[in-house]
């Protein structure tokens, strides 16, 4: 096999220099030979082989570079070889250079560049970027409408036969209603609508076999699979189930559901092109409002049926009637106007007439009575007729009210008629109060404060009449109060000054100005005038050293009288240790009273038979928790005390039997059970009437008792007769 020699250029001056005019011509292999390998490529040479001993190399790509043993030289012949096949698609070019070296001497030569193109063959077939395109067409498309479009690709050289493709449709399933309803541009692979004929609802998807080609459609060739919905068009019009509807529907009832009408569409449901919208063509007056019995008992309505998004071709359009009847109810009397606006004096006397309002009663042919009353009236002014309307003053209207605003008071009527169940109507009335002059000027600030050395300050007024009633004011002294105070209006007319004519000691004074409007409507006000002889800064100071000064002053008098408290106790005491040291009678001859003490239910005497034993048990029960000194401690067993008998005979020995028990009763309190009614509480001042039934209390002289009259003779014979006379 001959190969190209290539002979290594020579040099100028050494080695430094190569003649510009020698070109190296690039060397070619063919991708994919078969062989055999090794393959020759090329051989160089030197010319300095002649006269010394050459070795030939090669380094770079594809030698001494990755990719690594691609090519090779022989080291004494200088033959290139090619080691294995190339694939073009993986390295187009290969650059290395070619070394000789002389035998013991180095370079003989100065390195060459040699380029190795690998010739393409085509060895790659189209490929197409998606193995199944997805796409849509609407049914009713035109022919040359775009559909989609298909992409391959070819590995081989770019603009070269083996990379030249071209697109064709291979088949179409179904080829319903033809096989040739789409068509594909052979260059740019853009699928068209070839015809017409596309029925979604026939054939509602197609599946397109495209094949790509190259070496400009007769080499290797790729395919891939176009599937394409038909979308659905609006090519059929909706249609009413029925032609004709009927409804009752109550007059004036607002969002009342008439009649559902129902349609049929051949498009695809849930799309636009199968949802409707209705409309009303015919029957609707707009002027007439909502829907009245009294005006129309029926209407016939008119439907048309459309679809969301307009035909793609001309179809008649479908249409209804619809007859509602309008059913009667019992409507509320209406006023006319609804809101009635008056002008009126706020003095109306009571039982005047303010305004006729009524209503009427919308349901004609009902003829029903209207009646009326007051629904809503804050201030309680109002009364109205019941069957004629008649609004009339039922207490003192009041322009300055707090019900009233911008002069405005309103009251809601209601009109109400007789039916079963009554309808109410209302109406709102507006009264515009107009202002008379009933209220007088009044002064603000009821206390003040009046300073020798400075001006008042100017008092104001307020009058709650409107400006026709009120400002300018005049003022005048009334009564005392012109003997020593000044009062003047300011220069406005709407404050007065009020100083003092004469000097008045410091303290508090009730001035009584009568302040009159600009109609002469009066009143007396009475302020409060605080005088203090200081400049107005001070007044505060002043009553600061006021009141510092007097609180030594208190303080001394609290003193006295604590000290005087002390001395009234030690008198006291000294008295009463004075009658401990002298033992006084019982009862004096200037102290006599009929009852000493009073104690509960003592009862009346031997001639109350009906006992209340019950009284004689509460000391024993209500005892308090302390221990006798006169009796046993209280490790001795408790005394048992009896019960009430049943037997009023034996009164007598119930009692001595639990006399002797309280006795030795250790929790006892410390007088005769015979003498306790109720247990009055520790630390009484009085002391204890134990001693009367006791002859050991003392040496008193009782004796006195027999003076004293028939009724302290039980206590003579008693304390009196000496110890055989005691209990």
């Amino acid at each position: 096999m001959l190969v190209p020699v290539l002979i290594f250029p020579k040099s100028v001056d050494g080695l430094r220099r190569r003649k510009r005019d020698w070109v190296i011509p690039d060397l070619t292999v063919t991708e994919n030979d078969r062989g055999p390998y090794p393959l020759k490529v090329s051989q160089i040479r030197s010319n300095e082989d002649k006269v010394k001993k050459i070795y030939y190399s090669i380094t770079g790509p594809g030698a001494t570079e990755p990719p690594l043993g691609l090519f090779n030289m022989d080291r004494d012949t200088g033959v290139l070889y090619v080691t294995q096949p190339l694939d073009r698609e993986l390295v187009a070019q290969y650059k290395f250079q070619a070394h000789a070296v002389a035998e013991g001497s180095g370079n003989a030569e100065e390195p060459m560049d040699i380029v190795v193109n690998v010739i393409d063959q085509n060895d790659n077939k189209p490929v197409f970027n998606q193995d199944t395109y997805v796409g849509e067409v609407p049914e009713a498309s035109l022919p040359g409408y775009e559909v989609i479009t298909v992409v391959a690709t070819d590995a081989d050289k770019p603009n070269d036969a083996n990379s030249d493709i071209r697109y064709r449709i291979e088949g179409q399933e179904p080829q319903l209603p033809t096989d040739h309803l789409f068509v594909i541009n052979p260059v740019s692979g853009v699928i068209r609508v070839h015809t017409v004929g596309l029925d979604r609802e026939k054939y509602p998807k197609y599946t397109l076999t495209v094949v790509a080609a190259d070496m400009v459609g007769d080499g290797l060739f790729g395919k891939c699979k176009v599937i394409l919905t038909v979308a659905d068009s609006n090519d059929h019009a909706p249609e009413f189930t029925q032609r004709t509807y009927e409804a009752t529907v109550a007059e004036n009832k607002v969002d009342a559901v008439v009649v559902t009408m129902l349609t049929t569409d051949g498009d695809e449901p849930h799309s636009q092109a199968w949802r409707t919208k209705f409309k009303i063509i015919d029957g609707i007056n707009k002027q007439e409002g909502g829907l009245d019995f009294e005006r129309t008992t029926k209407h016939t309505l008119l439907i048309e049926v459309e679809n969301e998004v307009p035909f793609v071709i001309p179809l008649p359009t479908s249409t209804a009637t619809v007859v509602v009847t309008v059913q009667d109810v019992n409507e509320p009397p209406i006023f006319n106007p609804s809101q009635k606006s008056v002008s009126k004096r706020e003095d109306l006397a009571i039982n005047t007439d303010v305004v006729q309002y009524t209503a009427s009663d919308p349901d004609t042919a009902r003829k029903q009575e209207v009646t009326y009353r007051i629904i809503s009236d804050p201030a309680g002014w109002l009364s109205i007729g019941k069957n004629s309307g008649l609004i009339t003053v039922k207490s003192l209207m009041d322009r300055e009210s707090h019900f009233v605003k911008d002069n405005k008071y309103t009251a809601l009527i209601g009109a109400y008629d007789n039916d079963d169940v009554p309808a109410t109507g209302t109406g709102t009335l507006i009264i515009q109060l107009e202002d008379v002059n009933d209220n007088a000027p009044v002064i603000d600030d009821r206390v003040i404060k009046v300073f020798w050395s400075a001006e008042t300050p100017i008092q104001n007024l307020t009058d709650k009449d409107g400006p026709g009633f009120a400002a300018p004011y005049s003022v005048s002294l009334q009564g005392m109060s012109k003997t020593n105070w000044t009062a003047r209006m300011n220069d406005t007319k709407t404050g007065i000054y009020l100083n003092l004519r004469t000097e008045l000691p410091d303290g508090d004074y009730s001035v009584v100005l009568r302040v009159a409007d600009n109609q002469g409507l009066e009143q007396d006000n009475t302020i409060l005038a605080k005088v203090c002889d200081c400049k107005g800064e001070d007044f505060a100071c002043r009553g600061r050293a006021a009141a510092a000064t007097g609180l030594p002053l208190i303080l001394g008098i609290l003193g006295g009288i604590l000290l005087l408290l002390m001395l009234v106790l030690l008198l006291l005491l000294f008295a009463r240790r004075r009658r401990g040291d002298k033992k006084e009678p019982l009862l004096q001859d200037d102290d006599i009273r009929d009852n000493i003490y009073y104690y509960d239910e003592e009862g009346g005497g031997e001639d109350d038979q009906d006992f209340d034993l019950s009284v004689l048990h509460r000391g024993l029960d209500n005892r308090p928790g302390v221990t006798r000194d006169d009796v046993l401690p209280n490790f001795m067993p408790a005394p048992q005390y009896r019960p009430r008998p049943a037997n009023p005979e034996e009164i007598g020995n119930f009692i001595d039997d639990n006399l002797k028990a309280a006795d030795n009763d250790p929790t006892a309190p410390p007088y005769d059970s015979l003498l306790v009614f109720d247990y009055e509480g520790g630390g009484s001042d009085a002391g204890s009437l134990s001693s009367l039934n006791s002859s050991s209390s003392g040496d008193q002289d009782y004796d006195c008792l027999n003076e004293w009259g028939p009724r302290f003779k039980k206590l003579a014979d008693m304390y009196g007769g000496g110890d055989d006379d005691m209990l």
